[in-house]
């Protein structure tokens, strides 16, 4: 094994009291945000630069450059890691007039006196606290490369499933307590059970990589930064249920993951991971990348599994399940890409491990992303039960304009929008359920106080008009219907008996949307127009004490009292 594929102890025990020969590796992003920040130009710098010290009679520095994937902290994007015997330290935001400074022989000894020098990768504050399961091994390591996944324990998880019967292996992500990470929270370990007991000769595994809820990106982040996670998850999802195809259906805007992940399955291939008789067993698994349609409605399983067969992406009503009838009428795993790559874990480490961290019924880890108007804008993976104040206080830094956060949207464009007063729930799915919002994928927006909390409403309702497949009347009549209504509230100004009316029409038509829509597009759309009438009337036009029936709210409290 060569020095670049040794494993990070390794590598800082080699160093030790040594002078760094041909060891030193340097890393630099190669995920599209740090690509969009400048990453490219600093490696094609770092390039240039390690090229003239190798033709130079007296070589200076003798070094690897790595394209690994980023850490999460993008306000720090382009970061550049230099491995030293302490460990990886960290320097950023770096410019190519800046490599010079950096690359020199003493940056590979130690911590340096650069004013860009962050100090070890590991102890910076944003990464010590995390509780990295999922993406344990993302911006360690080379994606594409399979030694270097083998060597952090990638892997291991198949190994220890090819010695399980299907059903050892199902009831291992039982076990987990593993929901999808998609925001639907379907326990992953039930869809397979359901997948497993369906006979048929034909099954597939799709992974649903149609990311497209505002401020995710955690999908993208792990597809660029550990492939193979991914493909080895779907791999033990194909043993555990019987299937031999599987598919990634990507997110047309993600070219860089579109060509990571083909290379990575190139790679897996030719180490004997896919294709037939795995690892030297009977299994067989097939994998293929398919491009989305460039439509939101398609990260609704029902609708991308139309897409993939090369339909129009149309939701389709249920039953039948897709677990029994999915794609091409045969039982399929529908996936999430964090779902599917958090199973490796399980079953390399058990399942017992990674329940163990989480609350209540939210078991595991999430990995988190901050978005919007943040100093401190990325992605990190921590157990639930962490309150949205500590995430915002901690780790978000407040919002980049240095004004006070007025509101945060968590699960996407369909969200909730919730209020200072809300920031001290945990992030637990039951938890964000019982206050009428949802945790979804993970994402959090961060809004300052200069926001009109009425066009943010008005922007879900015409969210839905432009994403709706149109099946369903609901969605498609309520949303434009919707924009309307709020609109005449917004310009009704002092009319009271206008916008009374208007509210209670826009109420009725909030339950239709909740209750009749064939799918979440519908359905969830009125999350944030009622979270935003209610914790920020004022933009309305509403006094704080003005108040307008909102039915389903109504019966949610009766509920609640007969509950009690």
């Amino acid at each position: 094994m060569n020095s670049a594929k040794m494993n990070i102890a390794q590598l800082n025990s080699a160093h030790v009291n040594k002078e760094p020969v041909n060891s030193n590796r340097i890393f630099v992003s190669l995920d599209t945000t740090a690509i969009s920040k400048g990453s490219n130009k600093v490696a094609t710098q770092i390039s240039c630069l390690l090229n003239e010290q190798a033709k130079t009679e007296q070589t200076k520095i003798s070094a690897t450059l790595v394209r690994n994937g980023s850490r999460g902290m993008f306000w720090l994007e382009p970061l550049v890691e230099i491995e030293t015997p302490l460990g990886r330290v960290a320097y950023g935001p770096v410019t190519k007039t800046d490599v010079a400074e950096i690359i020199k022989p003493e940056a590979f000894n130690g911590i340096t006196d650069h004013p860009l020098c962050l100090g070890l990768t590991e102890e910076l504050p944003w990464m010590k606290k995390q509780q990295r399961l999922t993406f344990a091994r993302v911006g360690l390591i080379d994606p594409i490369d399979v030694d270097s996944y083998i060597s952090h324990q990638g892997f291991d998880g198949l190994k220890n499933a090819l010695t399980l019967t299907p059903q050892e292996i199902v009831n291992q992500v039982k076990d987990s307590g593993l929901r999808g990470r998609g925001g639907a929270a379907f326990p992953t370990g039930i869809k397979w059970q359901t997948v497993l007991d369906t006979p048929d000769q034909q099954k597939y595994i799709v992974c649903n990589a149609d990311e497209g809820d505002s401020g995710t990106f955690a999908d993208r982040m792990l597809m660029e930064g550990d492939p193979l996670v991914l493909i080895e998850g779907m791999i033990i999802a194909g043993i555990a249920v019987g299937a031999t195809q599987g598919y990634i259906y990507l997110r047309s805007e993600y070219p860089q993951a579109h060509k990571i992940l083909n290379q990575a399955i190139i790679q897996a291939k030719a180490a004997g991971y896919l294709g037939k008789n795995i690892c030297g067993s009977q299994h067989t698994f097939e994998l293929e990348v398919r491009l989305g349609a460039g439509a939101y409605i398609c990260g609704e399983e029902t609708s991308l599994l139309e897409s993939l067969e090369g339909k129009r992406g149309l939701v389709r009503a249920k039953p039948p399940l897709p677990a029994i009838e999915g794609l091409f009428g045969q039982p399929t795993v529908v996936n999430n890409v964090i779902s599917l790559a958090s199973v490796p874990i399980i079953l390399s480490r058990g399942s017992e491990y990674y329940r163990d961290f989480g609350i209540g019924r939210s078991r595991g880890t999430l990995p988190i992303q901050l978005a919007g108007n943040v100093a401190r804008a990325g992605l990190l993976e921590l157990a639930f039960g962490i309150s949205l104040k500590e995430l915002l206080e901690d780790y978000a830094g407040g919002c980049k304009t240095k004004k006070p956060i007025r509101s945060v949207q968590v699960g996407g464009p369909l969200g909730a929008y919730l209020p200072a007063s809300q920031w001290d729930t945990a992030l637990d799915y039951e938890a964000f359920s019982q206050m009428g919002a949802v945790l979804g994928h993970g994402g959090i927006v961060v809004f300052d106080d200069s926001v009109d909390m009425a066009a943010q409403a008005r922007f879900a309702m015409e969210f839905c008009v432009e994403e709706s497949c149109g099946k369903c009347t609901p969605c498609r009549i309520g949303s434009v219907r919707g924009v309307e209504v709020i609109d005449k509230i917004i310009e009704a100004k002092a009319d009271s008996d206008q916008k009374a009316q208007s509210l209670t029409l826009l109420h009725d038509l909030c339950d239709t949307m909740e209750f009749g829509s064939l799918c979440a597009m519908g359905g969830m759309t009125p999350f944030p127009v009622r979270s935003a009438i209610k914790y920020f009337p004022q933009d309305f036009g509403l006094s704080s004490t003005e108040k307008t029936s909102d039915k389903s709210a109504d019966k949610q409290s009766a509920n609640e009292e007969c509950d009690q």
